[in-house]
């Protein structure tokens, strides 16, 4: 896979990847999975048999009412049917569907999508839609490695895979002990990302950044990287 990769750069080509990364003002480098249309157009098709059910239902209440239920009927539907990811996404950034394929809608920048980028992507897929069945936005998707569809363009947003919260990497085993009081939080993450990190980082770099920790260890070399370790392991099991 190395050497196909330099190869295409030896040719003046990028490989095909759904990895992108983006780099903030505060110089963090995001990097946001892509999902492709085959998971987009699944998400799609739940959100579709939830709004399916949704319009039955309202049927069948609404049709007691004569022609007062079917005129609410018809506004219900035009709400639902534009409103409804609009709802989800501005709440949480995804749909019921892309939740279930654990995908959600983002800006460029990775921030969470606003209300008038949502409304211009949702509005949007009427041309989407066209000639017949989203063939417009099959084809735009498929003409660009961000797999954004016209009103992807128009609104600056992307469909990536969302990460699980809560789920950490292994980190090495430790004799768990406390660490110094009034520690803030971003210093606590700071531990854990560090002992998360242990086997990415060789012996030699692991002491140079665990000494730079002295004041809060109160040692330095390998014996402060062991103490980073425990405080790491402490505040992993919560206690």
């Amino acid at each position: 896979m190395q050497r196909q990769a330099g190869a295409l750069a030896a040719q003046g080509m990028t490989p095909l990847d759904t990895l992108l990364e983006h780099e903030t003002p505060e110089g963090i480098l995001l990097e946001l999975r892509l999902a492709g249309p085959v998971v987009r157009a699944c998400a799609w098709a739940i959100d579709a048999v939830i709004r399916g059910v949704l319009y039955i239902g309202l049927g069948i209440l609404l049709s007691y009412l004569g022609q007062m239920g079917t005129a609410v009927m018809l506004i219900l539907f035009f709400v639902i049917e534009w409103f409804y990811p609009v709802f989800f996404e501005v709440r949480s950034g995804m749909t019921p569907g892309k939740q279930v394929m654990g995908v959600w809608v983002i800006h460029d920048n990775g921030t969470p999508v606003s209300l008038p980028s949502s409304l211009v992507r949702n509005l949007l897929r009427t041309a989407d839609f066209f000639p017949l069945f989203y063939g417009a936005g099959l084809l735009t998707m498929l003409m660009n490695r961000q797999f954004k569809r016209l009103g992807d363009l128009a609104a600056g947003t992307l469909v990536v895979y969302r990460d699980p919260h809560g789920q950490r990497r292994a980190m090495p085993e430790a004799q768990p002990e406390p660490p110094p009081q009034g520690l803030s939080y971003a210093g606590q993450e700071a531990l854990l990302d560090f002992a998360e990190r242990d086997a990415q980082l060789s012996a030699e770099r692991k002491a140079e950044l665990a000494t730079l920790l002295h004041p809060v260890t109160g040692c330095g070399g390998a014996a402060a990287v062991a103490k980073l370790h425990g405080y790491a392991n402490w505040l992993a099991r919560g206690r």
